[in-house]
């Protein structure tokens, strides 16, 4: 590369600096978005799992009902067996022990019927359940996959953004003295994609640090990248160059 002075070098880093600051903002852009879609995605699992667990639940109210059913008929087939022994019972005492027992599982079937109409209330109140979080499961997939698809095309737009720049940014690069790009570009990535900045009422486009007036002087001179003592950027004089 054929030699260049200093102010055409700086003129060429803030051309690099220009594409690079868009550069850099839609590579900050593409990270945001892949944590999006999963906490789209996120919301849309989290609802399905609720409809999940409330269909569950309603399987489970289903299968001890079933049990319960099944209870009520042993209560039912043991009170029968206990009235048919009644009539073969010889004694007083036999004979109201027999009652009590009778009564204790009446009580116990009451229990029981009482329990069974419960979970039909509950199981009314799943089900409404179920239908609300269904609504619920569709509406957060419809916009799950609707912004999937937005996101999708968002980033494929932002990489081709990225690819166009990277092609302007080649151009310049060879007009950069490889010294100069090595050090503009540990900048870059060390001060977030921003590495040259102008120097504006006496203060620095980076930190906002006072430049001193000797500095500026040294500016002016041109025989050397100037950095600025606070944030060791590259600084410039927009009107020098």
């Amino acid at each position: 590369m054929p030699t260049v002075s200093i102010r055409d070098q700086i003129k060429r880093l803030v051309e690099l600096q220009g594409i690079d600051v868009e550069i850099y903002a839609f590579k900050r852009e593409l990270k945001e978005k892949p944590a999006l879609l999963e906490d789209l995605k996120n919301k849309y699992e989290s609802s399905k799992a609720q409809l999940k667990a409330l269909e569950d639940k309603f399987k489970n109210i289903l299968v001890d009902r079933k049990a319960k059913e099944l209870e009520l008929q042993s209560k039912d087939e043991a009170i029968a067996k206990a009235n048919m022994a009644l009539s073969s019972l010889k004694t007083n005492r036999e004979y109201s022990a027999k009652l009590l027992e009778i009564e204790g599982l009446k009580a116990d079937k009451s229990q029981v019927e009482e329990k069974i109409l419960i979970s039909f209330e509950e199981t009314d109140a799943v089900t409404a359940a179920i239908e609300k979080e269904k609504k619920n499961v569709a509406e957060a997939e419809q916009i799950y996959l609707s912004n999937k698809k937005e996101i999708e095309d968002s980033i494929k737009e932002i990489e081709g953004k990225i690819a166009d720049l990277d092609g302007k940014r080649k151009q310049i690069v060879p007009e950069v003295d490889k010294a100069n790009l090595t050090r503009y570009e540990r900048i870059l990535e060390n001060k977030g994609g921003l590495a040259i900045v102008p120097v504006r009422s006496m203060s620095c486009g980076g930190c906002y640090m006072h430049v001193p007036q000797q500095v500026l002087s040294d500016i002016k001179l041109h025989d050397r990248l100037i950095y600025c003592e606070m944030c060791a950027r590259i600084i410039y004089l927009e009107d020098d160059l």
